[in-house]
């Protein structure tokens, strides 16, 4: 069907009833999408294992936190007392680029806006033996890059660990993790917090969800005419995935994974370009590797929840092969089925995450030029030519959100159709 301007429209798609099926089936992968988007956002449960003392490094900083808040006690404690603030106030920690990046590109239980000024998110804590412990992360103290603590009013005191960390009996915890502990006693945590990227990728998802219920309810209200608004927008997009991407790669089964094909690459270009926004966080979601792992694990159950006989008969007996070959060749051929999302998942991580790099590690230039505000003359050099750039790279980095999108969506398709195409016939 054209509309009145002579346009395809999106009800070419097909009769009624099948748009209204699509549209099922959209809203079905976008819920699929939000719960395991979530889960994978929160892959990294840390969990600590009961130990029966804190080690020497957590005596000493509670010691030292001890000290502090009593240094009053006696004139000689705060005449130390005062000269350590003065040491602390007066002297300018070294700059270090690498530590600088990581912070901004890593996941956080809060949204970094500029300065001081931060966004709290919640923590939700489950601890054995303790129950389900929510709080906000302001609650957390301290300053700089390192551990903050939180000493709450039931007598478990919580660290927000700065980095890798090693606890009693060898239970590791990542940077970013939680550790709790009672009495000097490590309690067993499981972190599902809000963190940036969760909150990152919700706000996506919801964003999506009233976007595309709006299109759909334009295109109810309004069959067979041009679309406008926002669904003049996106319609270009939607046809592009439909046309240059499902219906080349997989045939005529395209319709079956058009839903998700197009949840997958709006939700990846509008959580990049999310990313881009300055002085919003600096959100890095589809550079998280939990986020990505979820996609990937995603594409790897439809692919092979989808493979017919034929897919299956070529993965673990190839025809025409010999059967000595096969036996190097099956295994080659099975690991090549977790390897395919395993590609997808790096990739994407990567991609993602090397802009926000580049661009960080021209704003760190300025700073390692400057020397601590004692070469003006140099950083103010280098700011320049750092600004530029970034400038550039922002643009880049505009095509880049799309390009990523774009080719994880096309070697999805490429997945789904190896597995569902009939034999060839020759």
């Amino acid at each position: 069907m054209q509309t009145d301007d002579g346009r395809e429209s999106l009800t070419t798609f097909a009769p009624n009833c099948a748009e209204t099926e699509n549209m099922s089936r959209f809203l079905s992968s976008l819920a699929i999408l939000l719960i395991l988007a979530f889960a994978g956002g929160n892959s990294g449960l840390w969990a600590q294992d009961h130990g029966h003392e804190v080690d020497g490094h957590d005596a000493e900083h509670a010691h030292t936190e001890n000290s502090d808040h009593n240094h009053d006690r006696t004139d000689h404690e705060g005449h130390d007392a005062g000269d350590h603030d003065h040491a602390d106030h007066g002297h300018t920690e070294e700059f270090v680029a690498g530590e600088f990046i990581i912070h901004h590109i890593a996941d956080a239980h809060d949204i970094h806006l500029f300065g001081d000024v931060h966004i709290p998110l919640p923590v939700l804590l489950f601890i054995e033996g303790e129950g389900l412990q929510v709080f906000m992360s302001s609650a957390f103290e301290g300053h700089g890059h390192g551990d903050k603590h939180y000493a709450c009013d039931h007598g478990i005191d919580y660290t927000l660990h700065a980095e890798d960390t090693l606890l009693e009996n060898d239970v590791a915890v990542v940077s970013g993790g939680i550790s709790a502990q009672r009495e000097g006693q490590q309690l067993t945590v499981y972190d599902f917090s809000i963190t940036k990227s969760v909150f990152g990728m919700l706000f996506i998802l919801s964003v999506m969800l009233w976007m595309f219920i709006s299109i759909a309810g334009s295109y109810k209200k309004n069959p067979g005419k041009a679309p406008k608004g926002m669904a003049n927008a996106l319609e270009p997009l939607i046809l592009f995935i439909r046309d240059e991407i499902a219906k080349p790669s997989i045939g005529d089964k395209a319709d079956k994974f058009m839903p998700f094909l197009l949840t997958v690459f709006f939700f990846i270009f509008f959580c990049n370009l999310l990313g881009l926004v300055p002085f919003l966080g600096g959100f890095n979601i589809t550079g998280t590797i939990g986020v990505t792992v979820v996609l990937a694990t995603l594409v790897f159950l439809l692919t092979n929840f989808n493979g017919n006989k034929h897919y299956w008969g070529h993965l673990f007996w190839p025809p025409g092969v010999p059967l000595p070959v096969k036996f190097i060749l099956v295994p080659i051929e099975v690991f090549g089925i977790i390897m395919k999302p395993a590609v997808l998942m790096i990739r994407l991580t990567a991609n993602i995450s090397a802009g926000h790099i580049i661009i960080l590690a021209f704003t760190s230039l300025i700073f390692i030029f400057g020397d601590g505000g004692t070469a003006i003359a140099s950083g103010s050099g280098m700011g320049v030519f750092s600004t530029a750039f970034m400038i550039f790279m922002y643009f880049l980095e505009l095509l880049v959100a799309f390009l990523q999108a774009f080719v994880f969506t096309l070697l999805a398709a490429i997945y789904f159709g190896d597995a569902t195409h009939d034999p060839a016939h020759h």
